[in-house]
């Protein structure tokens, strides 16, 4: 073995080494990777030869895609392994790692050379997919700062290096807070209502730690349950405070992201004025598809204005039946998933625990790969690779027998993981002096895992996700696109990135689709018609709440980024939450107590990538149900409507495939939007698809 690939991290030969790679290879592997590809930096910039694509671009990309993966596999393992060996790893190397982006950023010399290469010549000989890349490096230098008088640039370079390791503690700290609370249940009776298999998941977690009686977490699968199912309203209320106060001043004060949440805003706001713009919310959106904050605004009102008033007819029915048949005179929010899942049984006559025994995971991942080898007649097949967790698994896609890409799977919730779920890219698709490299995935979520020799099951809504990340890892793997800038999610607008996320989630609600991944756990039974049909039915139970609680999420993150300038070097909290009420006052229908601390565990904005971006979820959601639409339009009838035939039609697939999945970032997503749908897009099937529409 070389010396290079004595370190795991080092081997770029093929897949990561997981079952080799310890936290102690991190520092001396990611600091050669920093070394080599700064020296190449050098060398580019003092070469006397105009640079070329061949002579420049070519080996900055293939330096870069080394570091980028090696890291990625760094802070992947940090995200599902966060032990203090891990933890301490990454966070070691977190500050050398965003410090050396800074400084490329910044790198006037470097920035000359790729301008002079945009006006050249060359550049008109370019191919479109490659102009496009160029002009993004151009913008994305100046978004970085290269442009900033020199004697700026250190502060620059200090506010990214600060953001960095401000989003990794904020993670951190809700991972800490998360894992610290536990309602330990001692007597029988404190179950009832719970369902038995969140029970059993919860004796399980009692058992492994030696004590008796029961343990449920703040983790989704045993909080969820409790919310939806528990008879005990004062159980309800404790896991509820317990989780909207997590890493807030009312926890431990090392894990408060009170502060960090302020400081956050106050060093976006200087970066942003530092470039030129008035706010984080306007420099945000110049990678994005929306113009202006202004824009997205008035998007999301008008949403929400047609939204609010089916949100107020859904509370008002809620509270209505809360008091008249539960006698919950005063509906409070650790009430409302409780009183809604009784109301959805009494007026549909089914429960998600119900559904949910007929989605045992082996049957829904032979129904996910079905539904997508019929859409693009490709084959999913279980592959051998090295993982970071036993229970992790490892898939590749082919056609024809020839590969594709592959991915790993990880789908279920433990201590050590960050809770959510999310795809990331473990490797990008790229033609190389050796060929193609085929593209990886991560496809991570936490659900319940397998108790008792059963297979785990999954909530509808679980499905849901699962089909969401799948579909953004389809965009990944599906890519025909060679080049490593815009292949596959890589250069796509980050409000465009979730359309093909959540144009899989509709899959979920066609009987062609649930009837062939259904089987009851206990029997092997498929889901029945008659309950298919009461799941239709009650489809849009709730939506307008659902929507307008998105849409505060939205508008809440694009106000905060637009609107509260720091004071002196921190945005207080006070103003953070004052302004959460506001929105609040404007579309919202329900009210949390005025201890309740969201802001304090809003990783998508203030650890993630979705700071002024969250507005993107619904915008994509307007692509993706008018995408959907063409598979509806497509939809061979067989006369009866109930049984109208599959709209699984493998020539509309393979049009989604060709245009929206297979170009990745190579051209503008609305370009790729309307290659697709023949036109631009409306907000008519959203709406439809969400039953808000008036007869």
């Amino acid at each position: 073995m070389s010396a290079a690939t004595a370190n795991p991290l080092l081997d770029f030969s093929d897949l990561p080494r997981f079952s080799a790679i310890e936290p102690e290879h991190v520092a001396p592997a990611i600091r050669q990777l920093l070394t080599e590809y700064g020296a190449l930096v050098e060398r580019l910039i003092a070469t006397p030869t105009a640079p070329s694509w061949d002579n420049f671009v070519a080996p900055l990309f293939d330096s870069g895609e080394k570091l980028g993966r090696a890291w990625g596999v760094v802070g992947h393992l940090h995200s599902v392994m966060d032990i203090p060996a891990w933890r301490e790893a990454y966070n070691t190397m977190l500050p050398e790692v965003s410090a050396f982006y800074a400084d490329l950023g910044q790198n006037l010399a470097l920035f000359r050379q790729y301008k002079t290469l945009a006006e050249s010549a060359e550049y008109a000989r370019l191919s479109p997919v490659r102009q496009r890349i160029l002009d993004h490096e151009i913008r994305d230098f100046r978004l970085s700062g290269a442009e900033l008088p020199e004697a700026v640039k250190p502060r620059f370079k200090a506010i990214q290096e600060e953001l960095s390791q401000l989003a990794a503690k904020f993670s951190e700290n809700l991972l800490d807070a998360t894992n610290a609370h536990a309602e330990w249940i001692s007597e029988e009776t404190g179950l009832v209502g719970i369902p038995e298999d969140a029970r059993a998941a919860a004796r399980a977690a009692a058992q492994s730690e030696g004590k008796p009686g029961w343990k449920f977490t703040l983790q989704m699968p045993a909080y969820l349950p409790v919310l939806q199912y528990a008879d005990d309203r004062t159980l309800r209320e404790r896991m509820y405070r317990a989780h909207a106060t997590r890493a807030s001043e009312q926890g431990k004060p090392e894990w408060d992201n009170g502060p960090l949440i302020g400081r956050i805003l106050a060093l976006r706001h200087e970066e942003a004025t530092l470039l030129g713009y008035r706010n984080p919310a306007e420099i945000s959106l110049v990678p994005k598809m929306a113009d202006s904050p202004a824009q997205v605004l008035d998007f999301l009102r008008e949403l929400a204005a047609k939204a609010k008033p089916f949100a107020e007819r859904d509370l008002a029915e809620l509270t209505a039946f809360a008091a008249a048949e539960l006698g919950l005179a005063h509906l409070e929010p650790w009430d409302v998933a409780y009183a809604a899942e009784k109301l959805r049984v009494a007026r549909y006559a089914y429960s998600d625990q119900e559904v949910k025994q007929y989605f045992p995971e082996p049957r829904v991942l032979d129904g996910l790969f079905n539904v997508i080898k019929t859409l693009y007649g490709v084959d999913i097949v279980a592959d051998q690779a090295p993982t970071w967790d036993e229970d992790t698994r490892f898939f590749r896609i082919q056609k024809n027998g020839k590969l594709i890409g592959q991915f790993y799977l990880d789908l279920h919730a433990r201590e050590t993981k960050r809770g959510g779920a999310w795809m990331d890219s473990a490797r990008s698709r790229s033609l190389t002096i050796h060929g193609i490299t085929t593209p990886v995935a991560y496809l991570v979520c936490n659900f319940p895992g397998p108790v008792n020799g059963k297979p785990a099951t999954f909530t509808h809504d679980d499905v849901l996700t699962l089909f969401h990340e799948t579909g953004h890892g389809l965009h990944h793997l599906l890519t025909r696109i060679d080049e490593l800038a815009v292949s596959g999610i890589n250069g796509v607008e980050w409000d465009a990135v979730e359309l093909p996320s959540q144009f899989m989630e509709n899959f979920c609600w066609e009987w062609d689709v649930l009837s062939r991944m259904t089987a009851h756990v206990d029997t092997g039974e498929p889901l029945p018609r008659t309950l298919y049909d009461k799941m239709i039915a009650a489809r849009h139970f709730q939506s307008g709440m659902q929507m307008v609680r998105q849409i505060e999420f939205s508008l809440f993150d694009m106000l905060v980024h637009a609107e509260l300038a720091p004071e002196h070097d921190i945005v207080s909290i006070e103003r953070v939450l004052a302004l959460l009420d506001e929105v609040r006052r404007e579309v919202a229908v329900l009210f949390p107590p005025a201890w309740h601390r969201f802001p304090h565990g809003f990783s998508h904005i203030f650890a993630g990538g979705y700071a002024a971006g969250y507005y993107s979820y619904k915008w994509a959601e307007v692509l993706s149900a008018d995408a959907f639409s063409a598979f509806e339009e497509a939809r061979t009838s067989t006369g009866a409507e109930k049984d109208r035939g599959s709209l699984l039609d493998p020539v509309t697939g393979e049009r989604f495939w060709r245009e929206i999945l297979a170009v990745g970032g190579s051209r503008p997503a609305l370009q790729s939007f309307v290659a697709f749908r023949g036109r631009k897009p409306t907000v008519d099937a959203l709406l439809r698809h969400n039953g808000m529409v008036t007869a």
